[in-house]
């Protein structure tokens, strides 16, 4: 597609020149290693440190927008020859995790199922679940390995779960296959859920953070090596850019501001407007924990996007908000009349939460909130995962199947003997992977929601559906052009979703 015919905000392409920044000499850009393009970007982060992270949801139940033949399987099971018992009990313990923990406790019964004695016989189901291990161990079966771990877990038999985590071990690896590596964090989580330390855990991951230097350049290469982030800002400035086209004045508050890399591409297509471009105002809210990876305060944002704009000739003020998503309230947004308002929701209402762990039910809340100031367009971007409120099982199962697919997608661009990829999953994923396991209540801040159920919330607080621009996808079909083959992209009911292979993993979407 000629640049000619597309609309102004799609002549500055996502990879041009802009990245984030240089902390000191004026200079804005900073130049990003060259992995996934040979090319440089902005970016942007997360909460809890890691690029723009990802997460879950209401009540567990088999949901339309996520079904069983969406569900991502991690190559690491070797195909069995002969349908012989051990493959009839895995296919029992498949068929048990389709149910509730409930459902799950009555219909996989070890005296019945697998042969042996009744579960009074304690010594009897050790017995029986460390055979299976030894038999799934030798056959290299991992995800069933961490899932007879998780299962004795959901089941409170605490000492046979440790026993099971100890001879689980031997088959994990931070430096191996993508699936050895997710396993080493699973099972970190699994240990931290046995001692009820995973709040600990969470906690102490991000204390013994590298330096805030070190830690940028972690993200600044996952960003670069995947492209889910530039994906959901990509989509969410377009339609930003698509809302407010005609308007002079333009307000975007942005409820998680982190590096403020989102908005450099946004504010070179404004420069590049036909006329002139308009005066943009950028509200900026941000957690304050997240200042150790901004290595300060949102000042720092406030000023490299102040000088870019004036490099760009874009007339520009800028407002930080250091505040959490749960503390939000209008008299921080800084509402003006006159001005065109957006509201970005790029990777942060997951964070927020819901009914079920605070009777404000802050998710709910900030939805209405946002509504009630009448905005153009507000944009939605997030993980498609359902570990909001789904039990304990269930949730280890999903979040198995999200991070396989992530950590394949990693290693499809960077090289095994990669130096720093070690450091980039376990400074930039494990922290969430420990905490969507290990922790409950407002422990866990770590709470996806698959897209059908945003979708409620949304049209419970008053939204409907804002179509996104056919330029979106085309420019997003481009980006990828860059990356691995097994990326998929899809539109359907009204939304981009941005998957490895079968599974979805981010989706995008806008509201009016």
């Amino acid at each position: 597609m000629q640049a000619s015919n597309q609309p102004y905000y799609w002549n500055t392409t996502e990879h041009e020149d802009q990245n984030l920044y240089a902390a000191e000499g004026g200079q804005f850009s900073v130049q990003t290693p060259e992995i996934a393009n040979n090319s440089s970007s902005s970016v942007s982060f997360s909460p809890n440190g890691s690029p723009v992270s990802l997460q879950d949801s209401h009540s567990f139940q088999p949901d339309p927008y996520h079904s069983p033949d969406q569900t991502y399987t991690s190559h690491v099971n070797p195909a069995a020859d002969n349908v012989d018992d051990l493959e009839l009990r895995l296919r029992e313990l498949e068929a048990a995790m389709m149910g509730t923990d409930q459902d799950f406790d009555e219909s996989f019964d070890v005296s019945s199922s697998w042969g042996g004695y009744g579960n009074e016989n304690v010594n009897q189901d050790n017995i029986d679940e460390f055979r299976l291990m030894e038999e799934l161990s030798s056959r290299g079966d991992l995800k069933q390995v961490l899932l007879v771990c998780a299962k004795a877990i959901a089941e409170s038999k605490w000492e046979t779960a440790k026993q099971l985590i100890s001879m689980a071990s031997p088959l994990v690896s931070v430096s191996g296959e993508p699936a050895q590596r997710l396993g080493a964090y699973m099972l970190e989580g699994l240990a931290a859920k046995i001692y009820a330390s995973g709040s600990i855990i969470y906690k102490t991951l991000k204390c013994k953070e590298p330096t805030s230097s070190e830690l940028l350049s972690y993200m600044l290469l996952l960003y670069e090596a995947c492209p889910y982030f530039k994906f959901g800002y990509l989509s969410a400035n377009g339609a930003i850019a698509e809302a407010t086209k005609n308007e002079d004045r333009i307000h975007i508050v942005d409820f998680q501001i982190a590096q403020g890399g989102q908005w450099v591409t946004l504010i070179q297509a404004l420069a590049a407007r036909p006329g002139g471009p308009p005066k943009l105002r950028i509200t900026g809210i941000d957690d304050p924990r997240n200042e150790y990876a901004r290595g300060g305060g949102l000042n720092i944002v406030g000023r490299r996007l102040e000088m870019l704009a004036e490099s760009c000739k874009v007339p520009f003020e800028f407002h930080g908000v250091p505040v959490s998503g749960s503390e939000i309230e209008v008299k921080h947004l800084g509402v003006r009349p006159g001005e065109a308002l957006a509201v970005n929701c790029a990777f942060v209402l997951h964070h927020m939460p819901d009914e079920s762990v605070d009777p404000q039910n802050h998710r709910d809340r900030l939805l209405r909130l946002i509504k009630s100031l009448s905005p153009k367009v507000v944009t939605l971007v997030e993980q498609e995962a359902n570990v909001n409120t789904a039990l304990f099982f269930h949730r280890f199962q999903e979040a198995f199947s999200y991070y396989s697919a992530m950590f394949e997608s990693i290693d499809a661009t960077l090289p095994r003997n990669h130096r720093e990829r070690i450091n980039i999953e376990k400074h930039c994923l494990a922290g969430e992977i420990v905490n969507i396991i290990a922790c409950e209540g407002t422990e866990r801040e770590e709470r996806h929601e698959l897209l059908g159920k945003w979708k409620t919330r949304f049209g419970m607080a008053g939204f409907s559906p804002y179509p996104l621009s056919s330029y979106v996808n085309a420019t997003i079909k481009t980006l990828l052009e860059n990356y691995c083959d097994r990326y998929r992209l899809q539109e359907r009911d009204g939304a981009l979703f941005l998957g490895w292979m079968n599974r979805d993993l981010v989706s995008s979407c806008a509201w009016k």
